[in-house]
């Protein structure tokens, strides 16, 4: 019995000796950490797993799969830091949160997740739905269904009445009490029992809403939203379980608020002062931006019709600001993150937000990284991803052109590898 489990040990030693490997020639490689672009490149793939980046074009082993994209720009995949998986706003947004079951916004999620992929993100950040996100997360990781890895903050936790409370502009007979459960606190112990449900839901971060927001249907789209021992209480409970934290807010006494309390990012960021930006250099908080979402609202609220009249009026006032905030942002050293808010506009799009932090004033290879090495470090994962280099997750796109030259470039993604399965080819 021994000496058959030896024979079967030596032969799965020489299988594995021999097992396929996959080999990318990259015409030109930006590889997510270093400021130079690489050329005539090699990138060698086992299983999930890159094992070595060589100078010239390897040819391999006999039976090694060869991908050829010396005519491409090679790059690691993208990450974005603020999407909405579940949804996409349209005139009826308000009406499908009574007439949509989960099963309904399931099939959607799938949908605006294969887009996503397809655009080229591999990974995102899911911050806030009904909790199907938690189970489309599941099912992408299991390989049920086709999408980019999913870190999620299931539900997002706001105060009653708040940007995130989900009865916001409903009947009467309909709004109820939603509790700490729902997502809806009013206390430190009920700030600290909410974030403990989230965790228990499944979810991977944290998010709050500090200030109004825009597409709520309550009036108030920037005051603060939390009382400080609300928000330690949230930002504490969180690090004791791991989870990094994400702060939607608009107006500057909101968002200054949250980052003294210790939160990892500040979304939107709209009215942002100087004093606060100092704050969050000083703190080592992150900025995703979200311009895309600005433009987008600005452009639909002109649109009769499309929402309410209050949403419409908020949109007005806030969109236009965002491009100004991170440009000034941008210039005094905040730490920037990629994020999209993709489902308040078109899922698959998402690479759009290159070009508008391009046009703001980022300088493009700066673009790609926080798309790339920062978004990995903001989720702490940057030993497995954001960068192409020996020991990292086989996370790979492609496109035609010179992004540093001209960043739109990255709107057409023709190539994508994930977990080292191709995709898109």
């Amino acid at each position: 019995m021994k000496r058959i489990t030896s024979i079967c040990l030596l032969l799965l030693m020489a299988l594995g000796l021999n097992a396929q490997k996959t080999i990318i020639h990259a015409g030109k490689l930006i590889d997510g950490k270093s400021n130079e672009v690489a050329t005539s490149v090699s990138i060698i793939i086992e299983g999930n797993t890159i094992i070595a980046v060589e100078k010239g074009y390897s040819k391999g082993a006999k039976g090694d799969a060869i991908i050829d994209l010396k005519n491409k720009t090679v790059m690691p995949g993208f990450m974005d830091m603020h999407v909405h998986i579940e949804s996409q706003s349209n005139p009826n947004t308000q009406l499908n949160e009574y007439i949509m079951n989960e099963a309904d916004v399931a099939y959607d999620a799938q949908m605006y997740a294969q887009k996503t992929l397809m655009a080229g993100f591999t990974t995102v950040r899911d911050l806030g739905g009904t909790g199907v996100n938690v189970a489309l997360k599941k099912a992408i990781n299991a390989g049920k269904v086709v999408g980019p890895r999913i870190y999620t903050a299931e539900k997002t936790i706001a105060t009653t009445g708040g940007h995130g409370d989900p009865t916001n502009g409903a009947r009467y007979d309909l709004m109820g009490d939603p509790g700490p459960d729902q997502g809806v606190i009013n206390s430190e112990e009920e700030a600290r029992k909410a974030v403990r449900q989230r965790y228990k839901n499944g979810a991977d971060v944290i998010k709050i809403t500090a200030t109004g927001g825009v597409l709520s249907v309550a009036k108030d789209g920037q005051g603060p939203q939390f009382k400080m021992d609300e928000l330690k209480g949230i930002v504490e409970t969180a690090k004791e379980y791991g989870m990094v934290t994400a702060a939607h807010a608009h107006g500057d006494e909101g968002m200054r608020r949250a980052v003294e309390a210790g939160i990892n990012t500040i979304e939107h960021g709209t009215f942002m002062s100087e004093a606060t930006m100092d704050l969050m250099i000083q703190k080592g908080t992150y900025y995703v931006p979200t311009i895309s979402a600005g433009e987008y609202v600005v452009g639909r609220a002109k649109i009769p019709g499309f929402f309410p009249a209050v949403v419409a009026k908020k949109a007005l006032e806030v969109g236009p600001q965002i491009s100004d905030t991170f440009a000034k942002a941008y210039k005094r050293g905040v730490k920037i993150v990629f994020g999209t808010d993709a489902g308040v506009y078109p899922h698959g799009d998402n690479a759009g937000e290159f070009v508008f932090m391009v046009k703001a004033g980022m300088k493009p290879m700066e673009a790609i990284q926080s798309a790339t090495m920062a978004a990995a470090e903001l989720l702490r994962v940057q030993d497995l991803f954001g960068s192409i280099e020996a020991g990292k997750m086989a996370d790979i796109v492609a496109v035609d052109g010179d992004p540093l030259q001209d960043i739109s470039v990255l709107k057409e993604v023709k190539f994508v590898m994930k977990d080292g399965k191709v995709f898109k080819q």
